[in-house]
């Protein structure tokens, strides 16, 4: 999955979204005692490729959602599906076409929604480029545009600033690249390309002032390292795993800071807290809850009294396991728990 799988809805519920074959399932909160319903089927009855998911969500609090469907033998094309409310039916798997017009896949589709609620897709194309597809704000969407690039690593990490404009990062070999909205609405351009050397699969954006976004990756010799457009890469700490970290702003003893988490190479989950965009201040990680599966991914997210709250998800077992902060001084958070 590409993108917060973990996120709050409209209503304040939070939700999961789980690949399951050639499905993808939703889990939501049924109300605040804790319980969770069981899971639905997103999009109606469409199959898609299995583990090829992109998930955005929007200021107004809807998921959007973009997966592959396969179309004739050796094909592919992308599908959406809006999310309203986690506990309300999705729409169903509408086609939205091929960044290539024909062809199989390309790559793991990234969403970034803007202030206007328009989704915007972006995927690697055959040619090594990224194509992007923008929703139209009366509905329906733009034609395919050819951002460019070459060489482009399959996972593209997309954000929405702080300013409702999109931004994206993409990785290529030695270097990393950066496109930006300059006005809402324009096609993103390409803006910078900075030297460094990132382990594939480590991307993860986050907004973290009112002007700039800052990329976390993990350089080839295993460092976390965060990247703000217009500056240097900073070395933050050593990763704790190998894949990427999820990360939120959130408020801690009344200090803006951003929450890092990892699966941790003993298989724990691993958090690391420190001042947004100070990351001079220094990070520690610290493992919590028990030992998971290989394949685990970790979420983070705010729910609706602005807590942290965490999941972890193995989708060969099937596994969800939550936490939340508790109401206390620090990062104390309750027991994991299976739902």
């Amino acid at each position: 999955m590409n993108g917060d799988w973990l996120i709050r809805g409209r209503d304040g519920r939070l939700s999961v979204y789980l690949p399951s074959g050639d499905a993808v399932l939703c889990r939501a909160e049924r109300g605040p005692d804790g319980l969770w319903g069981v899971p639905r089927t997103v999009g109606g009855d469409q199959k898609l490729h299995p583990g090829l998911l992109g998930i955005g969500q929007g200021a107004d609090g809807y998921a959007h959602l973009v997966s592959w469907r396969p179309t004739v033998p050796g094909e592919s094309g992308l599908v959406h599906s809006t999310h309203f409310r986690p506990r309300l039916t999705a729409l169903d798997w509408t086609p939205v076409g091929h960044p290539d017009r024909t062809g199989d896949r390309t790559g793991v589709p990234a969403v970034a929604v803007d202030a206007e609620g328009r989704a915007h897709l972006f995927v690697r194309n055959k040619a090594g480029g990224v194509s992007m597809l923008a929703q139209r704000e009366k509905g329906g969407w733009d034609p395919w545009r050819d951002l460019k690039g070459s060489d482009v690593h399959q996972d593209l990490a997309a954000v929405t600033g702080e300013s409702g404009r999109v931004e994206l990062y993409a990785a290529v070999p030695g270097a990393m690249l950066h496109w930006r909205q300059l006005e809402p609405g324009a096609q993103p351009v390409l803006e910078e390309a900075m030297e460094a050397r990132i382990r594939p699969g480590t991307l993860r954006a986050l907004a973290t002032s009112p002007e700039t976004t800052t990329l976390y990756y993990t350089d080839d010799s295993g460092d976390l390292c965060a990247w703000r457009p217009g500056g240097k890469p900073l070395t933050l700490l050593p990763s704790a795993g190998p894949g990427p970290v999820s990360a939120v702003r959130c408020e801690l003893d009344g200090h803006d800071c951003t929450l890092l988490a990892q699966r941790s190479a003993s298989g724990r989950v691993a958090f690391a807290a420190y001042p947004t965009e100070q990351e001079s201040a220094g990070a520690w990680w610290t493992e919590s809850g028990p030992q998971l599966p290989a394949d685990a991914e970790v979420s983070l997210a705010l729910d609706e009294n602005d807590r942290v709250a965490a999941a972890t998800l193995s989708p060969s077992t099937g596994q969800l396991l939550v936490t939340r902060r508790k109401d206390e001084p620090g990062l104390a958070l309750e027991a994991w728990r299976e739902v």
